[in-house]
């Protein structure tokens, strides 16, 4: 049984932090790997909502960014505005990795995902 040995560094980069948003205390996971970027933010101790999002490759002048939803609720446009949001603060930084992010929220308002992306913001690794 043949193995190989990983480029990636053990353990992968990452920031881990705890905040409180809108009263709802707040876990944050920012980690990079070579080919993504994964973000969960949970306020109900576990995974929720899994997003994917990544900028199309084209030669439009203006990028053009593509979010789906994996795993979970599919009728919360908000999510998708959150994922939307990071991916072009990602791609207007420099980096052209995909983000595949976990929103597990009790609180779905704007105000919270303000504080969710610029949080994320604050502390990423792009």
């Amino acid at each position: 049984m043949a193995t190989s040995a990983s480029s990636l560094p053990i353990p992968v980069p990452h920031n881990k932090l705890s905040l409180d948003v809108k009263g709802n205390k707040t876990d944050l996971i920012i980690c990079s790997y070579d080919d993504h970027f994964l973000v969960i933010a949970t306020q109900i101790g576990s995974m929720g909502t899994i997003l994917h999002a990544r900028k199309e490759e084209g030669l439009s002048i203006h990028p053009t960014f593509q979010v789906s939803v994996i795993f979970g609720k599919r009728d919360e446009p908000i999510l998708v505005a959150c994922a939307r949001q990071l991916i072009e603060h990602i791609s207007s930084s420099g980096s052209s990795r995909p983000l595949v992010l976990s929103l597990g929220l009790k609180d779905h308002s704007v105000e919270t995902l303000k504080g969710i992306v610029s949080a994320v913001i604050e502390n990423r690794l792009w």
